[in-house]
């Protein structure tokens, strides 16, 4: 999917920023149809009609979430526990030395040490993985929500293409952002661990241990400021191709004078999805406990339970669950990401004369202008006395 200049920081209608039907509606007067190509009217958006667009877009374009969503973690998953095999195969041998020393002695550095480095290169190895899968799934929701605002169709094909092209540049906007909203939380952690450490012979540690929760307080509301501002970053970068740090500029941009509202709906469509996602996973949880539950009986009654039998159940149980986790947190994802694109594209609507853009890429005709009110008729001429002009 090549990427149209009018979906640019620089597209704009052909009256400009707030142009066209960026700007609010004024209360009282006739307002033409809101034109509508795809899964929302192109004006202002309110809440109602964020979410709504959210759950159109993936009841439309379901088919190319899901599956490019299941593709990567069917990708990402084997990866992630061929690395966690090597790992624990690397360092077999210093387990038992470690967690089941002689008695009275304890582990030597010569078998803890690999131990740790084995831990920290594979936490390391999981982080990359997992932000990488991350990152495809987070550019696969606004390519997909560019394409339902414009009401085109999608599949899988140019999905996977737009996903894996954008990757990179999201992964980076993402860490970036993460990185500038936790630096708050990281430099609290940064002067109290230095001070736990030096009281830690003294009797102050546990005040410190207690204090930590009232300096993470402080710490969050500057955190969570920083998250929204720079929330629109992904949606940035996937449609308007900026790079990472031209993404955050541009959400921060966007997000300037309306936090409070972007918040707002962010945490209610964080809830929804939330809500949606247990509800997805609950039914798969029941089959996985009651799978369970002939196995357990027959152990806590003492009959004869065979292995067999156990590891039959425990394995019903744990992919049933397995596989409600999967869908509920390819639905939380999805949704998240694509309310987040909402918001980038409503923004974009608003200040910038988006939806004159979006008209003109596909080809639809421009709203009707409002009709005006007729001119009010002339008085008509006033007669003149008999004397003429000059009066008496």
């Amino acid at each position: 999917m090549t990427q149209n200049t009018g979906w640019g920081p620089a597209g704009q209608g052909p009256g400009g920023p707030g142009a066209g039907w960026g700007g609010a509606p004024q209360w009282g007067a006739w307002q033409p149809q809101s034109p509508q190509p795809g899964v929302i009217p192109l004006r202002p958006l309110n809440l109602a009609e964020i979410l709504s667009g959210t759950f159109a877009t993936m009841r439309r374009h379901w088919k190319q979430l899901v599956g490019v969503m299941l593709a990567v973690q069917a990708i990402t998953l084997p990866v992630m526990a061929l690395a966690v095999a090597i790992a624990v195969a690397s360092v077999f041998s210093h387990f038992e030395p470690v967690f089941d020393p002689p008695f009275g002695e304890d582990p030597t550095p010569e078998h803890v040490v690999p131990l740790l480095v084995a831990g920290a290169v594979l936490f390391v190895v999981l982080c990359v993985i997992g932000v990488l899968a991350t990152a495809v799934m987070a550019s696969l929701c606004p390519a997909v929500l560019r394409e339902a605002v414009m009401g085109r169709p999608t599949t899988f094909r140019t999905m996977w293409r737009a996903a894996f092209r954008r990757a990179p540049a999201v992964a980076g906007a993402t860490l970036l952002s993460i990185l500038i909203a936790g630096a708050p939380v990281f430099a609290v952690l940064a002067v109290w661990v230095p001070l736990l450490i030096a009281t830690a012979s003294e009797h102050n540690a546990p005040l410190l241990v207690g204090l930590l929760p009232m300096f993470l307080l402080v710490a969050a509301p500057l955190a969570v400021w920083l998250g929204i501002r720079f929330s629109l970053a992904p949606a940035a970068v996937v449609m308007e191709g900026a790079s990472p740090v031209t993404a955050l500029r541009r959400s921060a941009a966007l997000v300037r004078g309306d936090w409070w509202r972007i918040f707002g709906v962010t945490l209610v469509a964080g809830m929804v999805a939330g809500a949606v996602s247990w509800v997805i996973q609950l039914p798969f949880q029941t089959v996985g406990m009651i799978g369970m539950i002939p196995a357990m009986a027959g152990v806590e009654n003492g009959s004869d339970a065979t292995p067999a039998g156990l590891i039959a159940a425990l394995g019903f149980a744990v992919v049933a669950m397995a596989v409600g986790g999967v869908a509920s947190q390819t639905f939380q994802i999805a949704f998240t990401q694509l309310a987040a694109g909402m918001l980038y594209v409503d923004q974009r609507i608003r200040r910038e004369g988006l939806a004159d853009a979006i008209l003109a890429e596909v080809g639809a005709p421009a709203p009707a202008a409002a009709p005006t009110a007729p001119a009010a008729p002339a008085a008509p001429p006033r007669p003149e006395s008999p004397e003429g002009p000059g009066g008496n």
